[in-house]
């Protein structure tokens, strides 16, 4: 997905300029990730969680250079000899409709029994190129679905839902839609976790807070897609808010 930003936040991409004191650092530290063994984590989404991966089999691009990337290498780390397996398999561009179309080859087909999804800003964007099909209910509706679908082949698969967020858009139209549409959304997907027993993962609040300290082009370029600094802090809420669950199993 690709949205109208001025030239001048290109500059920004790798940057991150924010206060002395971090309001959201309290990460695990040296808390490992203990997965299981023959543990399979898939991340699935749109554009955020693709990251540019690679589409073959070279390992040094095929988990993209977002968020994912970095829990993926810290799970292989922590995890040393235990034949994990962490895939990524999100496409710029997918709303959840999407992600139905494709879950049987992306996401059953691979057998995960640790699920992490981020879907639903590509949803907006939809319904503002005026989409019909797209709206928080269909949304949501779509979304059960594709969890009916894990659960029934492994009930005991330990669910992650990310929160779909926004920053800020130069365009004054966009900006406000976006802005009107994205609690919705983040809505929708805090109620499917807690109806699923998932684990629910806030950004919209940690964005919202770091943009009290710095420009917000700092953290997500063009509004919506995270800068380095972005994904960092993506992959900090992530691991304060699953890790600890996740070492429960």
């Amino acid at each position: 997905m690709r949205l109208n930003q001025a030239k001048n936040n290109l500059r920004i991409i790798n940057r991150c300029v924010l206060a002395n004191t971090p309001i959201f650092i309290n990460r695990t530290g040296d808390i490992m990730m203990n997965l299981k063994e023959n543990d399979v984590v898939l991340f699935q989404g749109d554009s955020i969680t693709d990251g540019n991966r690679g589409r073959n089999s070279d390992l040094n691009h095929i988990h993209g250079h977002g968020y994912q990337y970095i829990l993926a290498s810290e799970m292989y780390a922590d995890n040393l000899n235990k034949n994990i397996e962490v895939i990524n398999r999100g496409i710029s561009g997918n709303r959840v409709a999407d992600l139905l179309g494709r879950w049987k080859e992306d996401c059953l087909d691979l057998k995960p029994t640790v699920l992490s999804i981020l879907i639903g800003v590509n949803d907006i964007v939809y319904e503002w190129n005026g989409g019909k099909s797209s709206n928080p209910e269909s949304y949501e509706k779509t979304y059960r679905l594709l969890l009916d679908e894990v659960l029934a082949q492994n009930p005991d698969t330990f669910i992650v839902i990310m929160e779909p967020f926004f920053g800020e858009n130069k365009e004054p139209e966009l900006n406000e839609f976006f802005k009107a549409r994205i609690g919705k959304y983040s809505e929708k997907a805090k109620k499917i976790a807690e109806d699923y027993n998932a684990v629910f993962v806030p950004l919209q609040d940690m964005f919202d807070d770091y943009a009290k300290k710095t420009d917000v082009y700092n953290l997500l370029w063009d509004g919506v897609h995270p800068t380095t600094c972005g994904h960092q802090l993506i992959t900090r809420r992530w691991k304060e808010v699953v890790e600890p669950e996740l070492n429960k199993r």
